[in-house]
């Protein structure tokens, strides 16, 4: 929302350097928190220049739950930033009459909150900065991880059985065999009635 009455503290604007921290608390209890309500997709188009805000702040890496963003990282909607700061600098009673009011609003916390928590046990930005980075980094790390263990149960299903195959080779080899055997039999009964054929003629 765009208010002339000039809010202290702009959480979440484009043109902000630093992150929202435990160290905003004592200015947002006294002066409030605004937010720039508009288009993710129409965000050149909103008049910042005009906006008097002397405390521009960003938000660390959270992720949406509104309906229409969900899952999506950094793409909060105008309630979801504000519950987010109120979140941060130690208000979250704040935040949760304001999620209170949505249908979607408890699954900001049970999403985000394992975030949040960390974030609330920094001191200031540079914290909330440094926060969000282990945070992302691990992240990455937990999905390059299951990325692996998914292509390798892939990799899995491409080799045989040893177990089967051992089943499966051990009884054609006594297939085999026992084919072999059979043969060998065969080949000494022919032997031996050419052989009394042979003596049978001689002796005659």
């Amino acid at each position: 929302m765009i208010d002339e009455s000039g809010f202290r503290l702009d959480a979440y604007s484009p043109r902000g350097t630093l992150p929202v921290s435990p160290a905003d608390r004592d200015l947002v209890a006294q002066a409030g928190v605004a937010v720039v309500e508009c288009s993710w997709a129409r965000l050149d188009d909103v008049p910042f220049a005009k906006l008097r805000s002397p405390n521009e702040r960003l938000l660390p890496y959270l992720v949406a739950t509104n309906p229409v963003n969900y899952g999506k990282p950094w793409r909060l909607n105008c309630v979801e930033a504000l519950a987010a700061a109120f979140y941060i600098v130690g208000l979250g009673e704040y935040a949760e009459t304001l999620l209170s009011k949505f249908s979607w609003g408890h699954s900001f916390w049970k999403v985000n909150g394992g975030m949040l928590k960390r974030y609330q046990e920094c001191k200031d930005a540079e914290e909330i900065q440094a926060m969000q980075n282990t945070i992302v980094a691990e992240l990455e790390a937990d999905y390059d991880k299951r990325r692996t263990e998914a292509l390798t149960e892939d990799d899995d299903l491409l080799v045989a059985n040893p177990n089967h195959s051992n089943a499966i080779w051990g009884d054609q080899s006594e297939e085999e065999d026992s084919a072999s055997e059979n043969e060998l039999d065969s080949e000494a009964d022919a032997k031996n009635e050419l052989d009394d054929n042979v003596s049978s003629k001689l002796e005659k």
